[in-house]
């Protein structure tokens, strides 16, 4: 990956095959998380500055009868498959025929808080997948801490079963103030790029733009980067997660990631001499262990301007110590958690 060895990933640490930079053009370092858990809900919330003080709920057995019984009474659905902990692609494989003969919706769980409904497109139908969700986040789910309701649909017939990019994540409204708030109250433009808007329940976004793989998730960015000004757009690159560390695959996570050096090439030749790129990550996903859930460890910081020194940032206490940063280059006065680390850098 030569232009994230050029900006400094391999200064963060040992990396095979990320040989350390001599002169990196970026600054470096990691952020370990404080907030409970380690999904895409905390994560994300956490590097805008708000930390997750409880947990979320989880369910390794499954949702309570109780839950279930709601679910029903709440959605009008004849039933449900499923109930249980799983793969999302192995479930639709194990369950999706007989979903598709008795129209039941097919529920599940992982090791993060999420309630997953998975439903056929065509025989269930799309509407009705979404329609179910917001049932359940709204309703079924109204005293529960869970952190997000995914509507997983998928197509295909019995033994070729694939889901498909119409995923929708139904997620908690964030619990405090957010950088988002903070910049979009402050008359500021905000862009949310890929699974951003479900996150953040849509709040103080401007502009949300789903995307369909890391590919389009790039060309949206350079698209926004070219068309606005003095906005912040913030991006999330979902394939390494969802196709590669969920289901243990290290050949096409590699893929995935010489795919996005290529393109991290013409982001920073798009950047004007103002511009301020951080690149780093909500949690991990190891696609070489056992597990296929999210692991919990540090995730890389890499902060680039054309105008700026490197500095080794050494380990951060918090992710949000990019939301704090991110405030200080808009010069907006804020009560964000973290420390920012932007005036570390000009000092040098």
């Amino acid at each position: 990956m030569p232009n994230l060895q050029k900006l400094g990933l391999g200064n963060i640490g040992p990396i095979k095959g990320v040989e350390p930079a001599i002169e990196p053009l970026a600054s470096f370092g990691k952020m370990k998380e404080i907030s409970q858990g380690k999904d895409s809900t905390s994560g994300h919330w956490e590097l805008m500055g708000l930390h997750s003080k409880i947990d979320f709920e989880y369910f390794p057995e499954g949702f309570p009868p109780a839950l279930m019984d709601r679910f029903l009474q709440k959605t009008g659905c004849g039933g449900f498959l499923g109930n249980c902990t799983a793969s999302g692609t192995e479930i639709i494989n194990r369950l999706g025929e007989e979903h598709i003969k008795t129209g039941f919706p097919i529920v599940y769980t992982s090791a993060d808080s999420v309630f997953q409904i998975a439903a056929h497109e065509e025989h269930f139908g799309l509407d009705r997948l979404y329609e179910i969700c917001e049932i359940t986040r709204n309703e079924v789910l109204k005293h529960n801490i869970v952190g997000r309701v995914i509507a997983r649909p998928f197509i295909g017939e019995p033994g070729s079963f694939v889901r498909t990019t119409n995923r929708v994540d139904y997620s908690l409204e964030p619990t405090g103030d957010t950088l988002l708030d903070l910049l979009y109250e402050n008359g500021l433009r905000t862009v949310g790029i890929g699974k951003i808007g479900d996150l953040f329940n849509y709040r103080s976004i401007s502009e949300v733009i789903h995307t369909e793989s890391n590919e389009d998730g790039c060309k949206q960015i350079l698209k926004f980067m070219k068309k606005t000004k003095g906005c912040f757009i913030l991006a999330n690159l979902v394939d390494f997660d969802v196709y590669f560390g969920h289901r243990n695959d290290p050949q096409g996570f590699s893929k995935a990631l010489k795919e996005f050096d290529d393109n991290l090439e013409t982001i920073i030749d798009s950047m004007s001499k103002d511009d301020l790129l951080i690149i780093t990550a909500d949690h991990g996903n190891d696609p070489t262990t056992k597990s296929t859930d999210h692991s919990r460890e540090y995730v890389p910081l890499l902060v680039y301007s054309e105008k700026l020194p490197s500095v080794n940032l050494g380990i951060r206490d918090s992710f949000s110590d990019a939301a704090k940063t991110v405030a200080e280059y808009f010069d907006i006065e804020n009560s964000l958690s973290g420390k920012e680390f932007l005036s570390e850098i000009k000092s040098k």
